[in-house]
């Protein structure tokens, strides 16, 4: 497992899963002969993206950053689909660290999309429970209403079995929150209405997670988004925004999808400062 200390945080990323999804849905509009030179493209013209929760461990507290796919939540055919390689070993990873769930406090969901949402719950025998068994869950409030009341196009990402189980662990905000000391959610909307990333501040030392409207280092460019976002022009303008706001702080960004980087540090001209990454 990888790590990186960011001021008070530890960050340790965990292992939630890996999909393959199709490269073109990926990377929109543009043009493959550009984003193939950037991320790894399969015969079938699908990308590895990893579904990896991140252990955040701040003033002795466990945060977790998403949840991961699951397990034994997709059917046959789904696994097929979304190439699903493997599912969420989240005890497993957090067990190699001394924690079991019952240790994780907090889970910051940036949003509740299936493959990041999945890993929030587990069915025991016909009823479905939650994995985290005291953990608050935040998330934005049109994030959760979204979840609770999908349209004709969302209803195939927000699952009944991903919310029901949890409803009275889940706290809302609407603009922005601050979850402790420097720690900060924020809604940005675009990839969904409700999509929000995670803002870490403490002196110097800053890292941001900009979930699915930068869901790789490949998607640096700012008008490179997904042909899932449902707000693709929102996701632009909130990347440049949050992009320049960390390139002038040379901030850390931290991903939970790419399957080459855990995190990358770039200069205020968008120049790659420093790396971690993922081990294989």
């Amino acid at each position: 497992m990888e790590h990186l200390n960011v001021g008070r945080a530890k960050l340790t990323w965990l292992r939630g899963g890996v999909t393959f999804l199709d490269g073109g849905a990926m990377f929109g509009v543009v043009p493959k002969v550009l984003w193939e030179k950037k991320y790894p493209v399969n015969e079938k013209n699908q990308i590895e993206l990893r579904t990896d929760p991140i252990l955040m461990q701040l003033d002795g507290k466990n945060y977790l950053i998403d949840s991961g796919i699951g397990k034994g939540k997709l059917t046959q055919k789904q696994l097929r689909n979304f190439g699903v390689l493997e599912e969420t070993q989240i005890e497993e990873s957090l067990a190699l660290l001394g924690l079991s769930t019952n240790d994780i406090d907090i889970i910051l969901m940036t949003h509740l999309h299936f493959d990041h949402a999945c890993g929030l719950t587990k069915q025991v025998g016909n009823n479905f429970e939650p994995v985290f068994e005291r953990a608050i869950i935040y998330t934005s409030s049109i994030e959760w209403y979204e979840m609770r009341n999908p349209n004709i196009r969302s209803v195939n990402t927000y699952w009944h079995n991903n919310w029901k189980p949890i409803v009275d662990r889940v706290k809302t905000f609407t603009d922005k929150i601050e979850i402790t000391k420097g720690l900060k959610m924020i809604h940005t909307g675009g990839h969904s209405d409700g999509h929000s990333l995670i803002l870490f501040e403490d002196g110097d030392d800053h890292f941001i997670h900009m979930a699915d409207i930068m869901p790789t280092h490949a998607h640096q460019n700012k008008l490179w988004v997904l042909a899932y976002d449902d707000y693709p022009v929102t996701s632009v303008h909130q990347k440049e925004k949050w992009m320049q706001y960390g390139f002038k702080k040379q901030a850390w960004y931290t991903f939970y999808h790419d399957a080459y980087y855990r995190a990358i540090k770039w200069n205020r001209h968008g120049e790659v400062m420093n790396t971690v990454k993922r081990e294989h």
